[in-house]
Order: C-alpha cells, then sequence, then structure tokens
C-alpha cells in the first residue's frame, strides 16, 4: 500500500481527465467527477447516472451522472506512486466509458479492466 495524499490524487484524477482525447471529452455531458476516501466491496471507481447511449429527447432537468473515484481503495492496491498513476488513469477511463454506454465486458475486451 502506498498512501498518496488526497490533494496529490486529485491532481492525478484531474490529469487522467485531460488525458482523454477531445474528440471524446467534448461529448462527455452532463457528469461531474469526484474523488471520495472510501470504496466498498473492491470498487475503485463508481458511475451513476444515465449514460449518453440510453439518453432520448426526453432527457432534461436531471441532475449530472456521477463518477467516484476510491483514494483509499486504489492506494491499498498500490506499492509506488507510479502505480497510482497507472490504476487512476485506467478507472478514470473505465468509469467515463460508463458515462459512454461502453459495459465492463466489452471494456475487459479492449483491457480496460
Amino acid at each position: 500500500m502506498v498512501d498518496v495524499a488526497r490533494e496529490r490524487f486529485e491532481e492525478l484524477v484531474a490529469d487522467a481527465i485531460d488525458g482523454i482525447p477531445d474528440e471524446l471529452a467534448a461529448y462527455m455531458d452532463n457528469v461531474a467527477v469526484f474523488v471520495e476516501e472510501g470504496g466498498r466491496d473492491g470498487l475503485l471507481g463508481l458511475y451513476t447516472g444515465i449514460p449518453l447511449t440510453q439518453r432520448d429527447g426526453g432527457y432534461a432537468g436531471v441532475l449530472p451522472d456521477r463518477i467516484v473515484i476510491y483514494r483509499q481503495a486504489i492506494c491499498a492496491r498500490c506499492a509506488t506512486e507510479d502505480e497510482v498513476v497507472r490504476q487512476v488513469q485506467v478507472t478514470v477511463v473505465h468509469e467515463i466509458a460508463h458515462h459512454f454506454g461502453i459495459g465492463d465486458r466489452r471494456l475487459h475486451e479492449l483491457g480496460w479492466d
């Protein structure tokens, strides 16, 4: 386990989001990303909301989708800060993929698990 300070961890999450290609980031809509301390059931991140592929003309006036990245769960899985950096990148991509409607099976096929 490595302990990355919350402020540094938030920077890593911001860097991972900034690493999303502009062509894809432009399609992200009504989604907020948060860092939380704990996790549950071994989760490193969690997406909740209505994926872009399920939105229709009636989609309006809803709260933003929510992506949570769990600091302690990721730090517990990693031995170095470099491993944390990589795991944050993978987790952010994984949760953003859910926002785009990409499921776990497809993410696994693409190597993002």
